[in-house]
């Protein structure tokens, strides 16, 4: 009759007569696995900063354009004002000019 083993026996077997084979394997997996690992990170993480500098610069344009539109709106009102103050002067020389004639 056949001798039946468990599945347990059969690797344990394969490890002993495979032994070095084995553990050189594993070593060579492990090692691969790791280098893929940290080139993995290493993109991961060039890929991040490429990332954060086009949104970086997304934000820098964004910031300029308020500044500018906020730089437009002050000059419009420093305008405004500078033409009420003259309008004001002007409309106060005249009435002193008035005055003087009377």
């Amino acid at each position: 009759m056949t001798e039946r083993t468990t599945l347990l026996q059969e690797v344990g077997a394969a490890f002993r007569d495979n032994g070095m084979t084995a553990a050189i394997t594993a070593l060579i997996g492990g090692f691969i696995a790791l280098l893929a690992a940290v080139t993995r990170r290493a993109f991961t993480n060039d890929a991040m900063l490429v990332r954060m500098d086009r949104e970086l610069l997304v934000e820098r344009d964004r910031v300029d354009r308020q500044r500018a539109e906020d730089r437009k709106g002050d000059a419009d009102r420093l305008e405004r004002i500078e033409t009420d103050i003259r309008a004001m002067r002007d409309l106060m020389f005249e009435a002193f000019q008035r005055g003087r004639t009377d």
